[in-house]
């Protein structure tokens, strides 16, 4: 009888010392930073360069991409995206995707950054690059303009995966380049619902977002391994400010605890804060496609002087369709706008050369301006044609739109580029406009 209730004894306390050792083992690690959005500033960090989990968090990187894709014409917002199965088979937090079915890029870039869904991050990622090793190097390339020095990703959606990792302090500094490089587009992490096409989805931060005064995004994150993550901001008067937790226990005490950093930062930052944005980084457009190309016909005469053997002919792709045969190979060859004679000493086999490379300020005309609502039609076609007679020129050909809804009519311009959708509010504003706001294509 002694014995027994010895070994039961015993087996009680390996019970009990091996559930305590799980629950140190699965803890996640924790980590934070409080920064100045105006500014930059960093007000407080607590292990803020470790490199841990982001799990969803990796989607603002998603996010960041799909937004730069779509500001620069490289992918149109209504593209009609076939979901393939992979996507359709991703789990959890799922959007109920099928496999075949097209959706809009649109709607894909609502469930990832609302719902925070996994099935939409891999369809906007086949939609921009293709294969996830492509649309990973173009993550990291990113990562690494933007100062993000710590950051390695491997997926579009930020499930755990061994590599994929990412720290506070890079987490602070993407949040701070959505707010401030893609305005119109960051509007949306505020949305504590929003119509996905297929339903109607919830933001998984919505909690905070009530609950904290002036908070206004920016995204969640969990996984077993990573914790309750959450990178948010929040804006009282002249301040805003960024704070960003890896590892929280759960949702209740992740939220208590960033509501908490953000108190810190408001107290700790002044009214007066300089407004220095982040520098913007050059749109970049990068064809991971590998050729090796044989020159069967010059489309040019041959330079005098020149060594033929050695020389290869470089031209847009149309242009030597007809004269170059291709096949895929290790080798890369760049191709750029002006033709020339190139000597081929100049290459190296190295498969990370950029093949194509451009820098632009886009004009794709895509953004609208919206005069609030009004209670007639009347009123609103009114203050569309006097907004219209005040701004000729950079409204020019720009839409006159009057929209009914539930608040009345909307008056709104549409066709517009982000510049002048942005200067037209500016200018609007200081004509004593009461309402003027310039939204992106997710908007």
């Amino acid at each position: 009888m002694k014995t027994w209730l010895k070994l039961r004894m015993l087996f009680l306390f390996v019970a009990i010392a091996i559930s305590t050792m799980s629950s140190i083992a699965i803890s996640a690690p924790y980590a934070d930073v409080v920064m100045d959005a105006r500014s930059g500033e960093i007000l407080r960090t607590r292990n803020a360069d470790t490199r841990l989990h982001p799990a969803s968090l990796t989607k603002m990187m998603t996010l960041y991409i799909a937004f730069e894709a779509i500001e620069n014409g490289e992918i149109d917002v209504d593209k009609k995206v076939i979901i393939s199965r992979k996507a359709a088979n991703e789990r959890p937090s799922k959007l109920g995707l099928r496999a075949g079915q097209k959706i809009s890029l649109r709607y894909l870039i609502r469930a990832a950054a609302i719902k925070s869904a996994k099935d939409p991050a891999n369809p906007i990622r086949e939609s921009i690059s293709g294969s996830e090793p492509a649309f990973a190097r173009r993550m990291n390339r990113t990562a690494k303009s933007l100062g993000m020095t710590r950051s390695t990703f491997k997926n579009a959606h930020g499930l755990t995966e061994k590599g994929h990792l990412s720290t506070a302090r890079d987490m602070t500094i993407l949040g701070r380049h959505l707010m401030y490089d893609y305005p119109g587009y960051y509007k949306i992490f505020r949305r504590k619902e929003t119509d996905a096409s297929l339903q109607k989805v919830r933001n998984t931060n919505r909690k905070f977002l009530s609950a904290y005064n002036g908070a206004d995004g920016i995204k969640t994150g969990y996984t077993h391994k990573a914790g309750f993550n959450l990178v948010a901001s929040a804006k009282r008067e002249n301040k805003r400010i960024i704070a960003t937790v890896f590892g929280g226990k759960s949702t209740l005490t992740r939220n208590k605890q960033v509501a908490k950093l953000l108190d810190i930062g408001f107290k700790r930052t002044s009214a007066n804060s300089p407004l220095i944005p982040p520098k913007r980084i050059p749109y970049q457009l990068v064809k991971e496609q590998e050729y090796n190309i044989r020159v069967t016909k010059s489309l040019r005469p041959i330079a005098k002087n020149s060594n033929t053997e050695n020389d290869i002919l470089l031209a847009m792709a149309q242009d030597i369709a007809n004269t170059v045969k291709i096949t895929l190979s290790k080798n890369l060859v760049k191709v750029t706008n002006n033709p020339q004679l190139v000597s081929s000493n100049t290459w190296s086999d190295k498969k990370d050369l950029i093949v194509v490379s451009r820098s632009s300020e886009p004009s794709i005309k895509n953004w609208r301006v919206d005069l609030g609502n009004h209670n007639t039609r009347f009123q609103a076609e009114k203050l569309l044609l006097r907004a219209a007679l005040h701004e000729i020129s950079l409204l020019a050909g720009a839409k006159r739109i009057v929209a009914q809804g539930r608040g009345g009519f909307e008056a709104r311009f549409t066709n517009l580029s982000r510049g002048n959708a942005e200067k037209i509010c500016v200018k609007l504003k200081a004509r004593n406009f009461q309402s003027c706001e310039a939204l992106g294509p997710t908007s």
